[in-house]
């Protein structure tokens, strides 16, 4: 039997998960190995100023958790200091639009760094490498360069539109990303050219032989606060200080007989298990796969938990989320009803606008049965790099309500929703499905396909992450370039408002390994990225 299995968006960081899981590590190790890899070689994506969710299933441990690390807002927030300057929300519900755009680029936009913070203490606990052994492969990266891939150069020059910063302006809007972003003309770096950051190499040498109190209370967390306090930003030594990581037990449902674990609030694994709820209620595999039947129905549960989150969902340490009945079977009876009456969920938004989709995801899998579904990101690039330690910080506070007295309010040390949800889905006590993506609200969209792929239509994880998707988090319909124009047509016919997109592969990057009743892992990394799976 092999050693274990990697799948993610980036192949140089699925490598250097796969030769952990060659040299005898675990999948905790082999995961972390390829986080810390993609913090150097998708740099937007993810990075040690990030947060994110880690699902651990560890049946060598006797430990079934999930370690939450959601950034969270500076102490210094409040809840009315943005009220005045809406503009509008973003169509699907996934952060506001700023005069200033104060809360999307700069200082403003940063919420306290996790993801660091989240690595250690996994590998501490369940690990058995340590960071500074795993922080070689993306010192090396950082320091000798690495290829820029044709989904680095796509994000670096889109425009999502409605008011948001284009991306390019992440780059290139501050001189330190400007310095190490484009080349000596100040053009971005073109796919093929090689891409070097010495400044994180050094970084994460200094991490590698200090530890991470060098980061969050040390002198690289003195080089932040400074940075900060010199330009307006919010985050302060006492919320470097303050960060810390939450370890909760799964949130479980079923679906047709399988038993699933995901995250808990403020992650969106609520989202998945209602969805299935109420998809559970149809014959899905009766209206064949992508017909129009099949995507207005499931479309209509996925506008029903857009609105659901966006009413009910967020930090639970600041908001009373209503768990029990939004996983309820109950509950999904009564909006399954709806849909089968002919009802359409409308979703309410202040304006239009579009999503960001700045994350990635590891999924690992080892030959103890030990599993990892990890998601992390960004939120969204801030732009800004502090001199001298090369790494670019989140941009959470955009996902933030700037109305006072709602459930995704700002207020001092709050984490926003976001819609990553890492997940397991099992067959009695045996994991089968290891699942998750990044892709903003995209994600959960794209993690029920995957999940309704494997289940009601039997596809290995290769098929089911590769298969056309659609996504619904807004009154309107969109669609793949890959769903037919006479599917499209049937479905305007039923009323629905339909989108296409350009992109063959869209709706989040699903990135999963299935697990047969042998035991033999099949791997799934989501074409529309970089990435690959590996079994070693």
């Amino acid at each position: 039997m092999a050693h274990g299995m990697v799948s993610a968006p980036q192949p140089e960081a699925v490598e250097a998960g796969a030769l952990v899981l060659r040299e005898g590590g675990n999948a905790v190790d082999a995961a972390i190995a390829c986080a810390l890899v993609q913090t150097a070689v998708d740099p937007q994506m993810c990075g040690i100023a990030g947060f994110g969710s880690m699902h651990l299933y560890l049946p060598e441990a006797g430990r079934h958790l999930v370690l939450d690390f959601h950034g969270r807002a500076p102490l210094a927030a409040r809840p009315d200091m943005w009220q005045d300057r809406i503009e509008r929300e973003t169509e699907d519900g996934f952060g506001f639009v700023l005069e200033g755009q104060v809360n999307d680029l700069g200082y403003g936009a940063i919420t306290s760094p996790m993801t660091l913070k989240a690595f250690d203490e996994a590998l501490r606990r369940f690990g058995t490498r340590s960071l500074a052994e795993l922080l070689k492969p993306a010192i090396h990266y950082a320091d000798e360069g690495f290829l820029v891939r044709p989904h680095m150069s796509y994000f670096w020059n889109l425009v999502e539109g409605a008011g948001r910063v284009p991306h390019i302006e992440r780059i290139r809007h501050f001189p330190e990303a400007r310095r190490i972003y484009t080349d000596e003309d100040g053009n971005i770096r073109k796919t093929g050219a090689v891409l070097r950051n010495p400044d994180m190499a050094k970084t994460y040498r200094r991490i590698a032989e200090e530890g991470i109190g060098v980061f969050y209370e040390g002198a690289i967390a003195k080089s932040i606060a400074a940075d900060m306090a010199a330009n307006g930003g919010l985050l302060s030594v006492d919320d470097l200080a303050a960060v810390a990581v939450d370890e909760t037990e799964p949130l479980w449902g079923t679906y047709r007989g399988l038993r699933v674990a995901t995250n808990r609030p403020p992650g969106g694994g609520v989202m998945i298990l209602e969805m299935l709820n109420i998809l559970e209620r149809f014959d899905l595999a009766a209206m064949g796969h992508n017909s129009p039947e099949y995507i207005a129905t499931v479309s209509e549960a996925m506008k029903i938990a857009t609105v659901d989150k966006d009413r009910d969902v967020g930090d639970p340490r600041f908001v009373d989320v209503p768990l029990g009945r939004l996983t309820s079977k109950e509950y999904a009876a009564t909006r399954a009803a709806e849909i089968e009456h002919g009802d359409q969920c409308h979703v309410p938004r202040l304006g239009d606008g579009a999503d960001i989709k700045d994350t990635t995801q590891v999924c690992a899998v080892d030959e103890g049965g030990n599993c990892v579904s990890l998601t992390h990101s960004l939120g969204m690039p801030s732009g800004v790099i502090t001199p001298g330690l090369g790494f670019m910080y989140n941009g959470c506070m955009c996902v933030f309500d700037p109305r006072p007295g709602r459930t995704g309010s700002i207020a001092p040390g709050k984490s926003r929703f976001s819609a990553i949800c890492p997940t397991i889905v099992f067959d009695r006590d045996r994991p089968a499905l290891v699942i998750g993506a990044p892709g903003g609200t995209y994600i959960t969209m794209g993690v029920l396909q995957g999940i309704l792929n494997a289940v009601d239509f039997g596809m290995n994880a290769h098929e089911a992450v590769a298969a056309p998707r659609f996504c619904t988090t807004s009154d309107t319909i969109d669609i793949t370039n890959r769903i037919p124009r006479f599917v499209e047509a049937d479905l305007e016919a039923m009323g629905y408002p339909v989108r296409r997109s350009a992109l063959s592969y869209h709706f989040a990057g699903v990135h999963a390994i299935s697990i047969d009743q042998e035991g033999r892992w099949i791997g799934g990394a989501d074409p529309g990225r970089d990435g690959m799976a590996l079994a070693v």
